[in-house]
C-alpha cells in the first residue's frame, strides 16, 4: 500500500489573494487524500484569529497596535492593488458571481476536510497572542519550527 501524501504550507501572509492560495491547496490536496498541515506564523495568523475584526488583540501596548492594525479576517487586504481596502470586496464579489469558494468557505472547508492548523510559538511570543486567540479548530500545540519540520518531515512544503 502507497503512503498517505503530505503537504504542509507555511502561511507568512496574511493577504486576501495569498490567503485563498493556500487554503484553495489545502482544501483540494486533502480532498484527495493528502495529510495536509498548515503553520500560520507571522501576519498568517490574521486569518485565523477568533475575532474577525479589528480588535486590540494580544499583551503589552505594541502587540495590541499591531493586533489592530492586522484587522482579522474580515480586514485582509489585496497583496497589490488594495485601493484602501476595497479591492478584497471586488474579489469577493467576482468570486461569488463567478461561483467561485469564498475565503471563509476556503477555510470552513479546509477544516471539514481535516486539514490541521497550527500556530507558530515564536510568532505568538512577539505579538502578545495565546492559543484562545484562535479559532477553536487550531490545534491546541503550538509549534516551534522544529516540531513543524517533524510534523511535515517527508512531504512537500510551501511557503506562502
Amino acid at each position: 500500500m502507497e503512503p498517505r501524501k503530505k503537504l504542509s504550507i507555511i502561511c507568512f501572509s496574511g493577504d486576501f489573494d495569498k490567503l485563498v492560495a493556500a487554503f484553495t491547496l489545502a482544501s483540494g490536496s486533502a480532498a484527495v487524500n493528502y495529510e495536509v498541515n498548515i503553520f500560520f506564523t507571522f501576519w498568517g495568523l490574521n486569518a485565523i484569529k477568533k475575532k474577525k475584526g479589528r480588535v486590540f488583540t494580544g499583551k503589552g501596548f505594541l502587540a495590541r497596535f499591531f493586533g489592530f492594525l492586522m484587522g482579522g479576517i474580515d480586514n485582509v487586504p489585496l497583496s497589490r492593488l488594495n485601493f484602501c481596502n476595497i479591492s478584497p470586496k471586488l474579489m469577493n464579489y467576482m468570486m461569488r458571481k463567478r461561483n467561485v469558494a469564498s475565503l471563509k468557505e476556503l477555510i470552513d472547508a479546509s477544516i471539514a476536510v481535516g486539514v490541521k492548523l497550527y500556530t507558530c510559538e515564536m510568532s505568538m511570543q512577539i505579538l502578545g497572542l495565546t492559543i484562545n486567540d484562535f479559532i477553536p479548530e487550531v490545534n491546541k500545540e503550538v509549534l516551534g519550527v522544529a516540531k513543524f519540520m517533524e510534523i511535515s518531515q517527508g512531504g512537500d512544503r510551501i511557503f506562502i
